[in-house]
């Protein structure tokens, strides 16, 4: 079956109520269920009080009731995000599997569509089954009315009122974007939460506890965009010695925060990039030294020190590189040589080091059709056969690693 093929045929059959779903003679799509510990950590839980807001230079620039009522709720009130269904893509032989592959996927992500035949790819090489973990306030982790044209129309338009001045403020970014502009820790608390989540999830199989996932089970990762900052830090942290022979395939992905260029209609607005640059790297210390639960999380915990290393090139630069020396092989990366949210050179920049002397295995790849970093593989007829042949000489090259 073709790219484009696939593509539709997943895009069609996939859902997160039925508990099983055949997706061809040899594999099948389970869905299950996760409950997050940690609503406790997030703006208006129990143990974060932080009402720290970005203050516009011009007051009137605040955002409207409406958009504060849909939108800026409290995050630990938001059940969608913490009770939620996830895939696991797996053998049909299989009752429980022998090896997993976490995936992780790019910023402000509302399906799993384009991911489903990377997926399926994956499985189909290496044997391996694939847990398809959405970040916190992604995918099915969101209020569904986020992601609804109607009523996300009506929001872009008074944030272009209110922001005259923004770039790429679109109906597919004004959710995530009015959320982070007004309270840019969101990114912080929202990546320590799913953080924890997967450990938590890891810890469960490891105690035989779940159905479909063999308690001794080998764990990989593949990741794209800014999922991958998620996974470097599970492995950076590497807690418990739960990763200390994980093999990390990365597309698209891999750089610091800080130098990453996500004003895009499919990801941020300028003013949201704005504030939260504002926040994670410009002053995060002095919001450290306001915020004593955050000072907490981001200086005494492993997984915050490495959150922060990974935020901003120049902070823990030393103690980065020599993690990322330590595991050097466990990575493999591949970049796009136009991809102009996550540049090739800055993701060589982060995991081969300011000297160049991290081995870590970046291949650069460039495909003969227009693409673009959030759709690498566009599902068009008119190229559809460049397409499949990109696409498969790309995962034939990450699912060799992960089987490897």
């Amino acid at each position: 079956m073709k790219y484009i093929d696939l593509f539709n045929h997943l895009k069609k059959i996939e859902n997160y109520t039925d508990s099983e779903i055949e997706i061809d003679q040899n594999l099948v799509m389970r869905n299950f269920t996760f409950d997050s510990n940690y609503r406790f950590i997030l703006p208006g839980g129990l143990g974060n009080n932080d009402d720290y807001e970005f203050i516009p230079s011009v007051p009137e620039d605040y955002e409207p009731d409406v958009i504060q009522e849909m939108l800026n709720k409290r995050d630990a009130e938001i059940l969608e995000n913490i009770k939620f269904r996830y895939h696991m893509i797996m053998p049909k032989k299989e009752t429980k599997a022998k090896g997993i592959i976490l995936m992780f996927h790019g910023f402000n992500e509302k399906t799993w569509y384009k991911y489903l035949p990377w997926a399926k790819h994956i499985v189909d090489k290496t044997g391996k089954s694939i847990v398809m973990f959405p970040i916190a306030f992604h995918m099915n982790r969101a209020p569904a009315v986020w992601s609804s044209t109607r009523e996300m129309y009506r929001v872009s338009e008074q944030r272009k009122m209110r922001h005259p001045d923004v770039i790429c403020s679109s109906l597919s970014n004004v959710a995530i974007s009015t959320r982070l502009h007004n309270k840019p820790q969101r990114f912080i608390w929202s990546g320590l939460q799913t953080y924890y989540d997967v450990i938590d999830f890891v810890e469960n199989f490891k105690e035989g506890l779940h159905p479909a996932i063999d308690k001794d089970a080998s764990i990989d990762f593949f990741s794209y965009s800014i999922g991958t900052f998620l996974g470097e830090i599970l492995m950076m942290s590497n807690k418990d010695g739960h990763f200390s022979n994980s093999k990390y395939a990365t597309f698209c992905g891999g750089a610091v925060f800080n130098r990453l260029s996500p004003v895009s209609k499919f990801i941020l607005d300028s003013e949201a990039n704005v504030s939260l640059y504002s926040y994670v790297v410009e002053h995060l210390d002095s919001h450290m030294k306001r915020d004593e639960v955050l000072r907490h999380y981001m200086h005494t915990h492993p997984e915050g020190n490495n959150f922060r290393s990974m935020l901003n090139y120049r902070v823990l630069t030393e103690c980065r590189e020599e993690v990322f020396r330590k595991m050097s092989h466990q990575f493999y990366a591949i970049t796009l040589a136009k991809d102009e949210v996550v540049p090739a050179y800055e993701v060589i920049n982060t995991l081969q080091g300011s000297r160049r002397d991290i081995p870590i295995n970046i291949e650069i790849l460039d495909y003969p059709y227009k693409y673009i970093h959030e759709d690498p593989f566009p599902a068009l007829p008119k190229i559809a056969d460049e397409v499949d042949e990109q696409f498969r000489f790309t995962f034939d090259k990450i699912s060799a690693f992960l089987q490897s």
